[in-house]
């Protein structure tokens, strides 16, 4: 799951950390890069020593490069941190975009409560926390599964 419980030991808070998943980790990204570059790089072995290797290879290294930064972007735009604190009277969520800016919502815990939308959001089950006059998404990025175990997760923990 990406996402994460926190219950420190000496404060009666608990800490929810939620970040979209990564399947493809730095070893995987370097290993991905270096294959996919030595197996376009093959065929032109056989144009080595003529003309004709200049005309075909910026082609091939602007395909490399431009699978390098279509990597990069993806990676870039999936750094999201979603950060709920629950303390024994306020709800807090923080979250920090990909682009480092900040968005918060903070609520008295009575009376905030998680809803599930499950056709009429963006994407299916779609839970969201109301409360203070506003209705801020949470998990958005998850997959539809981890949706359904987050908002029973969520339930549990507002009503403890």
């Amino acid at each position: 799951m990406p996402y994460t419980w926190i219950h420190p030991q000496s404060a009666p808070t608990a800490e929810l950390h939620l970040w979209p998943h990564q399947s493809l980790r730095p070893r995987g990204y370097v290993r991905f890069i270096g294959i996919t570059a030595a197996m376009t790089f093959i065929p032109l072995l056989a144009f080595l020593g003529t003309l004709l290797i200049w005309g075909l290879l910026p082609f091939v290294v602007l395909a490399v490069f431009g699978l390098k930064w279509a990597l990069d972007r993806s990676r870039k735009d999936r750094q999201i941190i979603e950060v709920l604190t629950l303390g024994p009277e306020q709800a807090r969520l923080e979250r920090t975009n990909p682009d480092g800016a900040q968005q918060s919502w903070q609520c008295n815990r009575y009376w905030a409560s998680v809803e599930m939308h499950d056709d009429d959001g963006p994407v299916p089950h779609y839970v969201t926390l109301r409360g203070c006059g506003r209705e801020v998404e949470i998990g958005a990025f998850l997959s539809e599964e981890e949706r359904l175990t987050l908002y029973d997760d969520l339930r549990r923990a507002f009503r403890h």
